[in-house]
């Protein structure tokens, strides 16, 4: 880890893995470290290791920390490395334990597992967390931990707790949340970023309340043309931004939508269309169909040809 605070190194696409398995559905390191090193030479600004679309869920803790390891050293000091941590508050705090000593810079907070709790309870599991633990946590509001704006005004004061994903989508809560932490906790440095499952296609929405960080699940199989969107949408070239959306982004959120679990199958899917094999998911995800895959490859086709021949420069034509 470098001397440098997660939050201030936070910046640019942020980079979430899949996991990679053999043949066989054992843990493939070594593809992994592919994809991970991959990611990091086109442009990635943090990676996010065994998290959602890194099938955190299907990890037993030694596969977890083997492949967060592997992160860390691919990475090599080079951008943050940040690690999911979840189900209930003791397993949170091994997994951030197994995270800590696997040499992260970062724990993103999953749900907890099953339970709904009420704020107080969220509150608690979370400042627990933080305190069982040196390295920075971001929250990931989304399904069973969905946290009022006084709540999320609270864990921002909390030692360790930097920042907030939003996996919800409910702008009117994210602009209350924020302005929440902005009169409650005005001399915290905290951050947010939209995690929703293909985050590009509301992040002009987002960008209007100020948030501008993102998760690019594209960036994983296309990361030629999450580039090109990045620029465009960092640098208020809507234009290009609306081209890759109406080509692109929004077909494909409707061809995820057409199957369960397609937020991790078919990012797999496509990294495997792109040439690296990582594998089939793990149940109880499933496989795309192969007409849903075959839809799939002549969208990226389309894609590619919106930033131009796919020499990976990233730039919109």
């Amino acid at each position: 880890m470098t001397s440098a605070s997660l939050a201030e190194r936070l910046d640019g696409l942020l980079f979430f893995p899949v996991t990679a398995y053999g043949p066989d559905g054992a843990l493939d390191l070594e593809i992994y470290r592919a994809h991970v090193r991959a990611g990091i030479e086109a442009g990635a600004g943090a990676v996010f290791a065994c998290c959602g679309t890194g099938e955190f869920h299907a990890l037993t803790p030694e596969e977890f920390h083997d492949c967060v390891v592997a992160a860390v050293e691919e990475s090599a000091g080079r951008v943050p490395v940040v690690a999911g941590a979840g189900y209930g508050t003791a397993l949170a705090i091994q997994y951030a334990k197994l995270a800590e000593r696997a040499g992260a810079d970062g724990l993103l907070a999953m749900p907890p597992y099953l339970v709904v709790a009420d704020q107080e309870g969220l509150i608690r599991h979370y400042s627990a967390l933080a305190g069982a633990t040196d390295l920075d946590i971001i929250v990931y509001q989304r399904d069973n931990a969905v946290l009022a704006p006084e709540s999320v005004a609270r864990l921002a004061k909390v030692p360790g707790i930097i920042g907030l994903k939003d996996g919800l989508g409910d702008l009117d809560l994210m602009q209350r949340i924020v302005s929440a932490v902005r009169a409650g906790a005005p001399d915290e440095d905290f951050h947010y970023f939209n995690g929703l499952p293909t985050a590009e296609l509301t992040g002009l929405a987002y960008r209007g309340i100020g948030v501008t960080l993102y998760s690019s699940a594209v960036f994983c199989f296309v990361p030629e043309l999450a580039v090109a969107f990045h620029k465009a949408f960092m640098t208020g070239d809507d234009e290009t931004v609306n081209k890759l959306l109406d080509g692109f982004y929004r077909p494909l959120v409707e061809l995820r939508n057409q199957g369960r679990g397609y937020a991790v199958s078919l990012v797999k899917a496509g990294v495997r269309l792109r040439g690296l094999d990582v594998g089939e998911v793990r149940p109880p995800l499933s496989e795309p169909s192969p007409a849903h895959v075959k839809e799939l490859a002549d969208l990226i086709e389309r894609g590619m040809a919106l930033v131009g021949d796919g020499d990976g420069d990233g730039e919109a034509r």
